[in-house]
């Protein structure tokens, strides 16, 4: 008898800035994918927010995957159970697609802050990563730092800013405790609008930057130097979390920080290093971290965690609730060192976002 094959529906694109990192991500995500296993569909969404069946512009040769903007129509069904319409130009009546799980590999605002989520868990259907709250918290920096400001977890300080409230230099400086500041927005990812500013006129251009991107900013103290450690969680299906082998990112001089231009445009920006060589204490103490980080935040399934290192000095950064998956990426390449290649890994997060659809179905039966 012929076994049935899961069907995975790859949900990418997306409304943010990071669009083009999600279609390199998903292309990956598609490769690693066991053919004699899953059934993959591939959804994208435009930046202007429509939903597209993709499968026919896209293979799995693809570097990036693309979105048409000629695709047809997808339109989840509410409570469907993993069910959507293709609604076809031409006027040819809807057809229905199926699938079992949704894979959304989507990096920014609309799509890793909680409200594709929210869509899919309207929809009933199992989607791989962090529900809501955990996604929602996560991806804005400044709600997160209180929640782990308030947990005990050590932080780099920091203070927000809007346009309507605006923060000068010097009271930015005077709040850090420091005169070489970094800004960012609060709701992105992949270092998309981030600055240094040494003084008056650097800290305005950074703001004017960062406000470009999201309605509120941080700013933060430089820590300097600094390594950037990374550590990968995974959340098993049973419910353990794990947390892999240390990664490190060393960026080029000629960036001086992890910038957009370094992670994905310079073949040169940064050199990565998996294991990083860090002294077995200190990497269990930051493994130990990141574990608490991911429950602090009400993570599930997958996060990266980052973190600034200088000397036994150690803070947590930031949380990416759906890391990169791109074939530079760190979070797959970390778990691959740690012993769990990442056509398992894939496995894993799968049979995750299953077994956690299937408790919730079954206490929402109990209700």
């Amino acid at each position: 008898m012929t076994e049935t094959k899961t069907r995975v529906a790859i949900l990418f694109g997306g409304r943010s800035a990071e669009h083009d990192v999600s279609r390199a991500s998903a292309a990956n995500i598609f490769r690693s994918l066991d053919a004699g296993r899953y059934a993959v569909t591939l959804i994208g969404i435009t930046p202007g927010g429509r939903w597209v069946l993709a499968d026919a512009a896209n293979d799995a040769t693809s570097a990036a995957l693309a979105v048409p903007a000629d695709g047809p129509d997808i339109v989840l069904l509410p409570a469907g159970q993993g069910r959507a319409l293709v609604i076809d130009t031409g006027g040819a009546a809807p057809r229905e697609l199926a699938f079992d799980v949704i894979f959304p590999v989507l990096h920014g605002p609309n799509g890793e802050d909680g409200t594709v989520q929210g869509a899919l868990e309207l929809a009933d259907v199992a989607y791989v990563g962090g529900r809501v709250l955990g996604s929602a918290v996560a991806m804005d920096k400044d709600a997160a730092k209180r929640l782990l400001r308030d947990a005990g977890l050590p932080i780099v300080p920091f203070v927000t800013m809007t346009a309507a409230v605006p923060v000068s230099y010097d009271d930015a400086a005077r709040a850090v405790g420091a005169s070489e500041l970094f800004v960012k927005p609060a709701n992105l990812g992949s270092s998309v609008g981030i600055s240094k500013a040494r003084n008056a006129d650097e800290f305005d251009a950074a703001c004017k930057l960062a406000l470009r991107f999201d309605r509120k900013i941080l700013i933060e103290r430089c820590i300097a130097p600094v390594r950037e450690i990374e550590c990968a969680v995974l959340e098993r299906p049973d419910g353990e979390v794990k947390a892999s082998e240390l990664g490190e990112i060393v960026p080029a001089g000629s960036h001086g920080f992890y910038s957009y231009e370094a992670k994905y445009t310079d073949a040169n920006g940064a050199s990565l290093h998996v294991p990083a060589q860090v002294e077995p204490a200190l990497a269990a103490r930051i493994r130990k971290m990141a574990i608490e980080t991911f429950g602090v935040l009400c993570c599930e399934s997958l996060a990266r965690v980052d973190f600034f290192v200088r000397g036994d000095e150690v803070y947590v950064n930031e949380v990416n609730t759906l890391p990169g998956f791109t074939n530079i990426s760190m979070y797959p390449k970390m778990w691959e060192a740690t012993g769990l290649p990442q056509p398992a890994l894939m496995d894993e997060l799968i049979t995750h976002a299953l077994a956690r659809h299937a408790r919730l179905r079954e206490l929402a039966s109990q209700r």
